[in-house]
């Protein structure tokens, strides 16, 4: 899997990757105890918005900036991202009341929205062999784990030394150093984009993408089986800990530790893991996993707390970091299955947007309903929203999904540059190639490798 470190380019792009993300860990950690220092016992409802926050944030932005993306460097675009972010970094220390924290996180989120679908976008770009991309997945998996794994351990000894808000000066210091990075690195010129309308139109084609193609509506139904597990974890940790526990500030590192260390053995795994099995196959039964884990949760937290289920609930969200990376990890091979080269930023920023709309529901789902209604009952709900998802996603995501299909073009006129290896058919000009919704296929073909397929 190391093996894509040899390229320069991606080594530099996953280092300033891998730098931001820690340095958002240690934000998660010191602003889940800014939340608790603010709120006291509301802290689960106080950070539950904040987070929904994020997601307003990401699901408003992203999509606007695959629309414009092709018109900015993507360096320079990258490089403003990060240095916004290292600014709002700076002034969260200085947070007294919620309101400013919910100000700070919109901003700090709106540059991350921005910054992510880019380079999500660059690394198939850099990286164009199925084999190569498949392991860098996996590597953008662990950088993300670092987030959950090294990012709270780091924590946990720094706050042995320091106060929570010196956290964030590492945050500031991680985003900075992403920012000289990617500055400093050449990215490779990106594939010409189609003109497809204006900004709304751009921004409205990677949703269209989406819900035209049969595999990508069911990968977005998985993020919400994975949202639903994931918001138990980075909402409910610190008041699980803290309150139901009864476990000190670093206590709460552990917990997101566990959740972080299960997701990256899991990346380690894929790449050989998704040589020998279909993307479906593997993220269909990682997510159905998930009900039944949160069903533990709701067990484990109906009991009175002893150093047994502490240690239970370490490992279920060691499971759960599990069958989220399981989930998450091929969505990336799945997007760029089901997408053009030129459309490839419009599609990841779709699915950034689309995806975090998931978070944006079950964010604050989580916080209020621990708030009100207790863990137990927070995880039976989400447990419930996880499975419904799963079971539609198993629904729509055919079990034979060929990349490769039959199609007729009716409205195509004869000579067209993209009928060159068609042949007349009753009803058109019939042909076969890897296909993905276009400016030539509009609707996904609806029966197998006979169906019609319009384009103009």
């Amino acid at each position: 899997m190391l093996s894509v470190l040899r390229n320069r380019t991606y080594r530099r792009l996953f280092t300033a990757q891998a730098v931001a993300l820690v340095g958002t860990g240690l934000a998660t950690v010191a602003l889940s105890l800014l939340a608790y220092d603010i709120a006291g016992d509301d802290a689960s409802a106080v950070l539950g918005t904040a987070l929904a926050i994020k997601m307003i944030a990401y699901v408003a932005v992203a999509p606007l900036v695959g629309a414009v993306a092709g018109r900015i460097p993507r360096r320079t675009l990258m490089v403003a991202t990060d240095l916004t972010r290292a600014g709002v970094a700076a002034a969260l220390p200085f947070v007294t009341e919620v309101w400013e924290v919910y100000l700070l996180v919109f901003l700090l989120q709106a540059a991350s929205a921005a910054f992510t679908p880019v380079f999500q976008a660059t690394i198939p770009e850099v990286l164009p062999a199925e084999g190569d991309y498949t392991r860098a997945l996996s590597m953008s998996r662990l950088a993300y784990d670092l987030e959950s794994l090294f990012s709270p351990a780091l924590a946990a000894a720094l706050l042995t030394l320091m106060s929570y808000g010196w956290l964030f000066a590492g945050t500031t210091v991680g985003f900075a150093a992403s920012a000289a990075l990617v500055l400093a690195t050449v990215l490779p010129r990106s594939a010409p984009v189609e003109p497809t309308g204006g900004a709304y139109a751009k921004a409205a084609f990677g949703a269209r993408l989406f819900w035209a193609t049969p595999r990508l509506r069911a990968l977005l139904a998985l993020d919400l089986a994975v949202a639903a597990a994931g918001a138990i974890v980075f909402v409910d940790t610190v008041v699980l800990v803290r309150d139901h526990f009864g476990r000190p500030a670093g206590a709460v590192s552990l917990a997101l530790g566990a959740y972080g260390a299960g997701s990256m053995l899991t990346a380690l795994l894929l790449p050989r893991l998704l040589r020998r099995v279909a993307d479906r196959t593997l993220m269909l039964p990682a997510a159905f996993a998930l009900p039944v884990v949160l069903a533990t949760v709701a067990a484990v937290t109906s009991t009175s707390p002893g150093d047994w289920s502490w240690l239970a609930i370490l490992l279920v969200w060691a499971a759960i970091g599990a069958a989220c990376s399981a989930v998450l990890t091929p969505g990336g091979r799945v997007i760029r299955r089901s997408t053009a080269d030129a459309d490839l930023p419009a599609a990841f920023a779709a699915q950034f947007s689309l995806s975090h709309s998931c978070w944006l529901l079950t964010y604050p789902l989580a916080g209020w309903l621990a708030a009100g209604a207790g863990l137990p009952a927070t995880a039976l709900v989400l447990g419930a929203v996880s499975l419904a998802a799963t079971a539609a996603a198993a629904a729509i995501w055919p079990a034979r999904d060929p990349s490769r299909l039959e199609h007729v073009h009716p409205d195509l006129p004869p000579g067209h540059p993209h009928l060159a290896d068609a042949r007349p058919a009753a009803d058109g000009w019939r042909h076969g190639h890897h296909y993905v919704i276009d400016r030539h296929h509009r609707h996904w073909p609806a029966t197998g490798l006979t169906s019609v397929s319009r384009g103009r």
